[in-house]
């Protein structure tokens, strides 16, 4: 008599045969997953299982996003990979390995119709963007790690010798055979950095560096030693400069792992918030502040809190000739036009002096100027955007309210409900939620599943900050983060200064203001999904590329859709990806560079 397959299984009498069917449909599906996802190795699946094998008590949380609530199309993804039809080419040009798209435009800088207000320095980026990848200059090896870096880096990372001559007699670098050594001097630093950070203080000891005085901006901050040296104080400072005729300070400090970024104060809005800064510092920094009728200076009011100060040590300060006279008493007629109060003045024993205003924290005083100039802003009609938006030439009225106190004392400000946070219940819910999901994200999966070397880690970059939970969270690892906040999604950025961390307005759409090789790792939380409605995710990833040092890495938390889009693009480039919990894509970049006519599409 026939025996049934259902009988087989359910009288078990063939206990061989039962066990082979189950084998065949383990090994059935073992295939059909190792064919859906073929760029994960056996160790990468054993990686992923790893960490997904401890799930969170809260299974319905955003911080993990579960396969089976991961969003997905009725269709399969398609594949990116076909519309890959071009050949990986070098960036052409004699300055290829420094190239920055927008800020090396030379078809947009000669089209200028004038350069008197640094016209030349400011944005123009190249359309289409460039599909074209950056050279590593001979020589180039793995920066040496931090702390060691803050005071030598290696020549050939950075071959720019310029400097060395030209600031020879400042100390501000010097060549020692295959380094680039930092002594911590400067134009204004006769003794000395750290002898000028203590100087500071002791003129006006209620700036409490690390303490009252957490985020600074150091305008025109040459090879960033002041913001480098000011980190032993726990202040954290965004330094900047052009990309000018100082050849590559910015790349110098970022290559040292100093926060730092190109930038400079010519017809545009600084890419940073109103009332934020803690302390804006300028040591000789050539800025013109009566230039325009004040307008470098009405922009330095913008930005900076209110009770915050503006250090200035310039010659103007102390020397007496006709030329330097001449623009103190413009300073003194400029000042006092905008409010702010001179608390201390004083010459050091090197010679140089210093200055310090204070900005007030109402707007009383600019009602009892007896001239209405400049002109209080329309509030109703201003822009609140600082992307390509041109400098005003109005004083803009002091907040009122919780927005007019001081911040914590650091490091409590970190974690306390931010001023300008929304005084609604529940944007103060949200706000900590997300600082209690990003705590539990880093620490139970970022510093712990991941194949990343923290270790080696110390330029990172939040491509889409939030509230600057990442940051925060790696807080006690000794790297520095900048917190980029997308133009196109809600503006976070004034939260994330009033934790005591800094950050930056970006739209990813183009090029970053930064050189090759500065990050050692770029993250990004759900970012891609609603970027690629604006733009190619081709040109993006091309971005990342030229910003990551290799040997870097890049981490991507998104769904499945977008990681298998993302996938091929990082592939042509020779990084290696690893997958983990379905949604954080691991990708390390190495030191492949295309070959004449070889197609890595």
């Amino acid at each position: 008599m026939a025996v049934s397959v259902a009988n087989l299984f359910k009288e078990r009498k063939y206990p061989f045969i039962f066990s082979l069917v189950v084998l065949v449909i383990c090994v059935s599906v073992l295939l059909l997953n190792n064919n859906r996802y073929p760029y994960l190795s056996v160790i990468d699946f054993k990686k992923s299982e790893s960490i997904s094998s401890s799930p969170p008590k809260d299974s319905n949380s955003s911080i993990w996003y579960p396969k089976s609530e991961e969003p997905h199309n009725s269709e399969p993804p398609q594949d990116i990979s076909s519309n890959l039809n071009f050949r990986w080419k070098f960036c052409q040009g004699p300055a290829a390995v420094d190239y920055i798209p927008c800020l090396d435009n030379m078809k947009a800088i000669k089209a200028l119709k004038s350069r008197r207000h640094m016209e030349h320095r400011e944005r123009h980026c190249p359309e289409p963007s460039p599909r074209c990848l950056i050279p590593l200059p001979k020589g180039y090896r793995i920066p040496i790690p931090w702390p060691k870096s803050r005071d030598m880096i290696w020549f050939d990372n950075v071959p720019h010798p310029k400097l060395v001559e030209y600031k020879k007699d400042q100390n501000w670098v010097r060549k020692s055979g295959d380094y680039l050594v930092f002594p911590g001097g400067g134009t204004q630093f006769k003794e000395g950095v750290t002898s000028y950070i203590k100087f500071i203080e002791k003129t006006l000891p209620i700036i409490k560096w690390g303490k009252h005085i957490r985020v600074v901006l150091d305008v025109g901050c040459g090879v960033a030693s002041f913001g480098g040296y000011l980190l032993d104080k726990d202040v954290i400072t965004m330094s900047f400069a052009p990309k000018d005729e100082h050849e590559a300070q910015i790349q110098f400090a970022l290559e040292r792992g100093i926060p730092a970024t190109l930038s400079v104060i010519g017809t545009q809005r600084l890419t940073f918030p109103d009332n934020v800064f803690d302390l804006i510092h300028c040591a000789r920094c050539r800025v013109h502040w009566d230039a325009d009728g004040g307008k470098p200076l009405l922009e330095l009011n913008r930005i900076l809190r209110p009770g915050g100060f503006f250090v200035w040590s310039a010659t103007p300060v102390y020397r007496k000739d006709e030329r330097d006279k001449n623009i103190w008493t413009v300073m003194v007629a400029l000042t006092k036009s905008i409010c702010w109060k001179v608390v201390a003045k004083t010459v050091d024993t090197s010679g140089i002096g210093l200055v310090i205003y204070q900005k007030p924290t109402s707007s009383s005083c600019y009602k009892r100027r007896k001239e209405n100039s400049p002109p209080l802003c329309d509030e109703i009609n201003r822009q609140n955007s600082a992307w390509y938006i041109p400098l005003g030439s109005c004083l803009p009225q002091i907040p009122t309210g919780k927005l007019t106190s001081w911040p914590d004392p650091w490091p409590k400000r970190l974690q306390s409900r931010p001023l300008s946070l929304s005084t609604d219940s529940e944007a103060e819910k949200a706000f900590y939620e997300d600082t209690k999901h990003w705590s539990a994200l880093v620490s139970d999966v970022y510093l712990e599943g991941l194949s990343i070397k923290w270790s080696n880690v110390r330029n990172v970059m939040d491509m889409n900050a939030g509230y600057g939970g990442f940051a925060a969270a790696l807080i006690d690892l000794p790297l520095w983060v900048m917190n980029v906040i997308p133009i196109d999604g809600p503006d976070t950025l004034p939260v994330i200064f009033d934790r005591g961390l800094f950050g930056i307005y970006h739209d990813w759409c183009e090029s970053f203001n930064t050189y090759p090789r500065t990050y050692d790792l770029l993250h990004s939380s759900f970012l891609f999904q609603n970027l690629t409605h604006r733009c190619d995710i081709i040109d993006v990833t091309v971005e990342m590329d030229r910003m990551l040092r290799p040997g870097g890495w890049v981490l991507i938390q998104d769904t499945r859709n977008m990681i298998d889009k993302l996938r091929p693009v990082l592939q042509s480039l020779h990084w290696s990806l690893t997958l983990s919990r379905d949604q954080f894509l691991v990708g390390k970049k190495g030191f492949w560079r295309p070959t004449e006519g070889e197609l890595d599409a």
